[in-house]
């Protein structure tokens, strides 16, 4: 089978590419670029997530944070392999982003209040986390693609399914296992 571009040709001669320094020269560079960015995002999040699981109340909110933060170690991981795969330093570029949604969520950790409705702040902050995780994985992984890393692109897009699945524990938390009562509520 002949590979589709020049960087698949080159992958296939054994030979290794690299992106170019700062520039964003082509699409390998913002490939590149954007899992650094990510790389930063996840090590952000393995650091803050024991300080979020501690100030929630919810049981099922905590064990929730608390299994996202050992998935979260496996996306560090995985993102490692990616370098690897790709002939690319594992190096974190960082994430300004994800360092602004963190300080908003910490904000929300610090409140006081009625226990049930502080948690729902803590959801939707962490809600906030994982969309721009989803989005920053459905770019790489489509990048991926593109450029013919279909062992990257897997394991990019099981992150993905992963932080989709995140995101959808926190709605059905938020939905139905906080106890809000009326007076919360109103």
């Amino acid at each position: 089978m002949k590979p589709r571009n020049k960087h698949s040709r080159q992958r296939a001669s054994g030979e290794k590419t690299k992106s170019s320094g700062n520039g964003l020269n082509s699409l390998r560079d913002l490939f590149v670029e954007e899992l650094r960015d990510l790389y930063d995002a996840e090590n952000q999040l393995v650091r803050t997530l024991p300080k979020v699981a501690a100030a929630v109340s919810s049981a099922e909110l905590k064990d929730t944070i608390k299994a996202h933060l050992e998935q979260t170690r496996e996306h560090v991981k995985r993102l490692e392999q990616v370098f690897k795969d790709v002939g690319e330093q594992t190096r974190a570029t960082h994430c300004d982003a994800m360092e602004g949604l963190l300080k908003e969520g910490k904000k929300m950790t610090e409140k006081h209040g009625e226990e049930a409705v502080v948690d729902a702040g803590i959801i939707a902050a962490a809600q906030r986390v994982e969309h721009y995780e989803i989005a920053g994985y459905g770019c790489v992984c489509a990048f991926a693609k593109r450029l013919g890393y279909d062992e990257s692109a897997e394991l990019l897009g099981q992150t993905l399914d992963e932080e989709k699945k995140a995101d959808e524990k926190l709605t059905e938390i938020s939905e139905s296992s906080l106890e809000l009562d009326e007076q919360t509520v109103a």
